[in-house]
């Protein structure tokens, strides 16, 4: 039997409004079932070759309702004697197209969709999910759009969304949403509209095709003869290589692109320059970084191409896998360069601690930089020829050389002082003592076994990025031999210092100094704690705050760098340490300052040297250090009575190193070590190199107002006119990234209303350059079909940055422009 219930429901309303309905059925489909009808009080009347005779009656009765039933084929022109009525009347038709027409609300074009389709609308799922998608109007293209969207389980209609799907799924190697639209009749459909909106031409076309054809069309960025012939497929491509959700999945699709099409081969003998700004394939950033790595190595490019190139690969859907490298690259570069500019003499002592704090730590900075990349690099392999490089001039040129240009300069001292740094064991009454000098104000000091000049400068950057916090960098004379226990004692209040002869322990106005337990005793004439960085991480707010309420002073012990150096077995994990000391100072600084805490400096013992290579033989002193009595003698430094001197040591008393006591002290000239059976020989401490005895002090404290920003990028409009299928705009970052005027990642899209009608490129705004012309940068927007219907009419390039923590973008600035120009209606889904 059949279901009567819709073909009841439509009756009884038209019923309703008029006296007489006709039904015509030619199937005959409702003529077993016409019995079961219910219509009510309405006179239902079978056609069965008596037309003049139920016309007679019709016409009589002017009172009652009438249902005319009419099956098989219906008399033509004037044989039909009932023509007139139903012509006034109206004619009810129950085939199921009709109804479903009738159910769905659709207009006339609609019937030969639903005919040709019959079996999607068998499912009341699908026809349920159809209807709440569609509107009035709605001509058969974007009903069948819509039944795609349906199958397929897309956002939207446009073709954009049914690829997105289906590339999903590809990339997943599944192809149950496309079987659906062929099991439905709908993949003739889809084929069509990318043949006709894309452009895609193929006679036998499957989705792994289309996906070849995709790719190798970006390869060369959809270039053609014809200025739109792939506008559409390129905006909708950028639309999914941009966007966070299909990243993953383009990255795939680019993997299997890239094999069956040979990219390798293709791309060989290609310069990395002209490669530089696709970035869809690894096998182009395995490319650049080998070609860059290897220009790098032999000087042959500029840092500032250098970077240029790193900054086109940062939109590599590749980028997370290489960052490491292309840092590495970009640090080798720089650290190379700086060598090469260094000076052929050191005029003084003064004049080299000076240049070294405003420009030759760098060069340590980079090589912690690069090394650490490399290490922790995924791929370590194409970089091994600069990383030989990179070793042998910073080794040999920088540490050796250079260091002995230093040492030239160290010669003519008598005493371990400079007119260009204020002595360590001053800390106290230089830095701390103004602070809590009136009794109400306190201080926290963190000292940082270890932590180099350069780590520092670092610091600070990383402080001053973070909103409200500010941070200054200054510098102290390391106190000489350069190790820890005499480090740790000159930072305490003290008036005098002085040597055990064995090194340990170090007195300060004759009480021991080392350990904790130790610095804290002398730390209470001052109101001051000594307090190990382990304990204040652990620490709660609450516990936090409420120790800091009880003493005047905090000194706050941190040691990881000199943990992991000190010891054979772990010293070239040093810049690793060195990586977890910045992230650990960092959040010791945040604790402190939730804690009420507002003056907070920071600050080292002494700073190290490290090479990551094997020493040559002439790193080290020949001699055996002598004396009266040697009575310590360490990698870098020996301690002993009566020392006798020697063209390989520097020599001072007690009393020439501004300590008490009758020891003297000898430091290997330069850089150089003393053998020791079983110590380590790449890190070490405890001579008078820069790196060594340049010791930092970082002063922090927080504001009240918010202080970090973005940078700013202006739109500079050539032209108010968009007269073809692209813009090509330009867009200066209006000043130099610092510490808190911070990179900004900027999406570029042409909308009428809210609608997009281009695609949307994205660009990064990270110039750290004090000249505007490396600032400039320049996208090209294509426009998409949804633009044909706007010529002549006014739209607006939003500029957008990125909402935190969410995949939505929200506009900052936008420009306005006027479309001029003629454009060709594509067929649009």
């Amino acid at each position: 039997m059949t279901d009567l219930t819709p073909v009841q429901d439509v009756l009884q309303s038209r019923l309703a409004s008029q006296r007489v309905v006709f039904w015509h059925d030619p199937a005959g489909e409702y003529a077993a079932d016409l019995d079961a009808l219910d219509p009510g009080s309405v006179n239902v009347i079978r056609v069965e070759d008596n037309e003049f005779g139920v016309k007679n009656l019709i016409l009589a009765d002017h009172v009652s309702k009438h249902l005319v039933y009419r099956s098989g084929d219906i008399p033509r022109g004037t044989a039909n004697w009932l023509l007139d009525l139903e012509l006034a009347y109206g004619v009810f038709t129950a085939d199921k197209t009709s109804m479903l027409q009738q159910e769905l609300g659709l207009n006339d074009p609609a019937l030969p969709v639903i005919e040709q389709h019959q079996k999607f609308f068998a499912a009341t799922s699908r026809k349920q999910a159809l209807e709440k998608l569609l509107n009035d109007g709605d001509d058969a293209a974007r009903l069948r759009a819509k039944m795609c969207q349906v199958l397929v389980k897309a956002s939207g209609n446009k073709l954009t969304d049914i690829v997105r799907e289906l590339l999903v799924e590809n990339a997943a190697g599944k192809s149950t949403k496309f079987d659906d639209l062929v099991t439905f009749g709908l993949d003739h459909f889809f084929w069509d509209g990318l043949a006709s909106i894309y452009n895609y031409p193929s006679t036998t076309p499957t989705i792994d095709d289309f996906v070849l054809w995709m790719f190798s069309r970006a390869i060369e960025d959809f270039a053609s003869s014809t200025p739109d012939e792939f506008r559409n497929i390129r905006s909708d491509f950028n639309a999914l290589r941009y966007d966070v959700r299909t990243q993953d999945v383009m990255t795939t699709l680019a993997s299997h692109a890239a094999d069956a099409l040979g990219l390798q081969s293709k791309i060989e003998h290609r310069d990395y320059r002209d490669l530089a700004e696709i970035t869809i394939f690894e096998e182009i950033d395995r490319k650049v970084i080998v070609d860059l790595a290897a220009a790098v190595a032999t000087q042959s490019v500029t840092p500032r191409e250098v970077a240029d190139t790193v900054r086109q690969r940062q939109h590599s859907l590749w980028i997370a896998t290489y960052t490491k490298l292309y840092e590495a690259i970009q640090s080798a570069s720089e650290l190379l360069a700086a060598i090469a500019a260094l000076p052929l003499a050191i005029a003084s002592t003064a004049g080299g601690l000076e240049k070294y704090q405003s420009d030759w730590f760098h060069i340590d900075q980079h090589y912690r930089w690069f090394t650490y990349a490399h290490q922790t690099a995924d791929f370590q392999k194409p970089l091994e020829a600069l990383k030989a490089e990179v070793d042998r001039q910073y080794a040999n040129k920088y540490l050796y050389d250079f260091g002995g240009l230093w040492q030239q300069a160290l010669d003519p001292l008598t005493e371990w002082k400079s007119a260009a740094l204020a002595p360590q064991a001053e800390f106290f009454d230089r830095h701390v003592a103004p602070v809590v000098k009136d009794g109400r104000t306190k201080a926290v000091v963190i000292i940082s076994d270890g932590m180099r000049y350069e780590i520092a400068e670092e610091l600070v950057s990383m402080v001053r990025s973070e909103n409200r916090f500010d941070a200054s960098l200054s510098a102290v004379l390391g106190s000489l031999p350069s190790y820890t226990q005499l480090g740790m004692a000159s930072l305490l209040p003290q008036s005098s210092l002085e040597l055990d002869p064995a090194g340990l322990p170090v007195l300060a106005d004759g009480k021991p100094t080392n350990g904790t337990a130790n610095r804290d005793k002398i730390l209470q004439s001052v109101k001051g704690h000594a307090i190990n960085a382990a304990q204040v991480l652990a620490m709660s707010g609450s516990e936090l705050r409420d120790l800091y309420t009880k003493h005047q002073i905090f000194y706050v012990y941190h040691d990881r760098i000199d943990a992991a150096g000190d010891k054979a077995p772990t010293e070239r994990t040093v810049f690793e340490a060195a990586e977890e000391t910045l992230r650990e100072l960092l959040l010791l600084v945040k604790k402190w300052t939730n804690a009420n805490a507002t003056n907070i400096l920071i600050t080292a013992d002494h700073g190290f040297l490290y090479q990551d290579i094997p020493l040559e033989g002439s790193y080290y002193v020949s001699e055996t250090p002598q004396g009266d009595a040697v009575t310590k003698t360490n990698r870098r430094y020996v301690l002993g009575r009566s020392l006798k001197r020697s063209p390989s040591f520097m020599t001072f008393t007690s009393a020439q190193a501004g300590l008490a006591g009758d020891l003297d002290i000898q430091i290997p000239k330069s850089i150089h070590r003393i053998p020791q059976p079983g110590a380590g020989t790449r890190y070490v401490h405890g001579g008078a190199s820069l790196q060594e005895i340049v010791v930092p002090v970082i002063a922090v404290n927080k504001k009240r107002k918010s202080d970090v920003r973005p940078v700013n990028v202006d739109l500079m409009p050539e032209t108010d006119k968009i007269t073809t299928g692209q813009l090509a705009v330009k867009l200066l970052q209006r000043e130099a990234v610092t510490d808190k005027i911070q990179p900004r990642q900027v999406r570029l899209g042409l909308y009428v209303g809210d609608t997009l009608i281009s695609d949307q490129p994205v660009l990064t705004f990270a110039s750290s350059s004090d000249d505007q012309r490396d600032r400039y940068q320049r996208a090209v927007l294509y426009l998409t079909q949804d633009a044909d219907q706007y010529n002549n009419r006014p739209v607006e390039l939003r500029l957008e940055e990125p909402i935190p923590n969410t995949t939505q973008w929200k506009s900052f600035s936008k420009g306005n422009y006027t479309i001029k120009r003629s454009f060709t209606t594509d067929f649009d889904f």
